[in-house]
């Protein structure tokens, strides 16, 4: 997991080929312009849901996990708490494509807005959406990034 302000993002190039996509085309492509939906950035490897979504209150949520992709979570309007977590907890669902929820407590708790992101990489628990006080609904850009899939070879 990584959280820092947009403006340092270009330095994490090099990390990963996708990830290099992601931030040249963010540095080019103001996110405010971006449409609601699906951006296609580079096929499946590299693209940007924008969405307008209601916040949940922290107790009765669950955290989500990937296999195949890293988000890039960017706040438009708006800002709303996410956690991570490092307890492996109990699935509660079955795993869809892409994404898994389990039962685990935050052991970090932060919030977005304000010109900062955070990156969740494949396999780490996170828990997106979490209202925080006078703000109940953002619009955020979510960057999937595809990344080797270290569940199945």
């Amino acid at each position: 997991m990584i959280c820092d302000t947009l403006d340092q993002l270009h330095l994490y190039k090099g990390f990963h080929k996708n990830l290099d996509t992601a931030i040249e085309f963010l540095a080019a492509h103001p996110l405010d312009t971006l449409p609601l939906g699906r951006t296609v950035v580079d096929g499946d490897e590299v693209f940007i849901n924008v969405m307008d979504a209601d916040l949940k209150p922290h107790t009765g949520s669950h955290a989500e996990y990937h296999r195949l992709y890293a988000d890039l979570q960017i706040d438009l309007t708006g800002g709303e708490g996410w956690g991570y977590e490092t307890d492996p907890g109990t699935e509660v669902e079955p795993y869809q494509p892409d994404i898994g929820k389990k039962d685990s407590e935050d052991a970090i708790f932060g919030a977005l807005g304000e010109g900062r992101f955070v990156l969740f990489f494949p396999g780490e628990l996170h828990r997106p959406g979490v209202e925080m006080p006078g703000c109940d609904r953002v619009r955020k850009a979510v960057v999937k990034i595809k990344m080797e899939d270290k569940y199945h070879g």
